[in-house]
């Protein structure tokens, strides 16, 4: 009897142990940065940024085909995906010398994440300069698209390249660089 209960207890054991799950990875959109911010005194208020409902979730969502969508249950962003384009942008704008204080708003159109392929953000921006009455100074729109190998690292690694592209962008509206809306390159 006493062998039997062993080898029951040794089943179930076995059994438990093919039942685990992969571990959650989580991502940033804020790429490790050696050296440190500057110090400009410029201050960037983001005061809204809207993301389609569909990636508007901690995991990370993935296209499939030209209709589908992943929900990836082990590929999470460290915050919401509002959050962390707030702190890319908030990393990547104090990072490039603002020399005033404006207000962003940003409306994030499409958001698609294709590994193999490429990472793409579309959003729409308003710039306003905070003081003087607080009018806009632009408000424009910019498709960011980066090829991304086929890895979920590399996809975020594709994404962190658009955020960096569209805070240059926004930077030179910032610093009066260009007429209107700035190109992305």
């Amino acid at each position: 009897m006493a062998f039997s209960l062993k080898i029951t207890l040794v089943t179930a054991l076995l059994l438990l142990t093919a039942c685990s799950s992969e571990p959650i990875r989580f991502h940033t959109l804020t790429p490790a940065q050696p050296g440190v911010a500057s110090s400009s005194g410029a201050e960037v208020q983001i005061e809204a940024i809207t993301v389609p409902p569909q990636v508007d979730r901690p995991q990370i969502v993935i296209r499939q085909g030209n209709a589908g969508l992943a929900i990836l249950e082990t590929e999470w962003w460290g915050a919401s995906l509002v959050d962390e384009l707030r702190s890319a942008l908030v990393d990547q704008l104090v990072n490039n010398n603002l020399q005033r204080r404006v207000s962003l708003r940003l409306d994030v159109q499409r958001f698609d994440s294709i590994p193999g392929q490429y990472a793409l953000i579309d959003v729409r921006w308003r710039l306003r300069s905070l003081g003087n009455g607080d009018a806009a100074m632009v408000t424009c729109r910019s498709t960011l698209q980066t090829p991304s190998g086929p890895s979920i690292d590399d996809l975020v690694v594709a994404h962190q390249n658009n955020v960096k592209r569209l805070a240059a962008a926004i930077s030179q509206s910032v610093m009066g660089a260009s007429q209107g809306c700035p190109s992305v390159k």
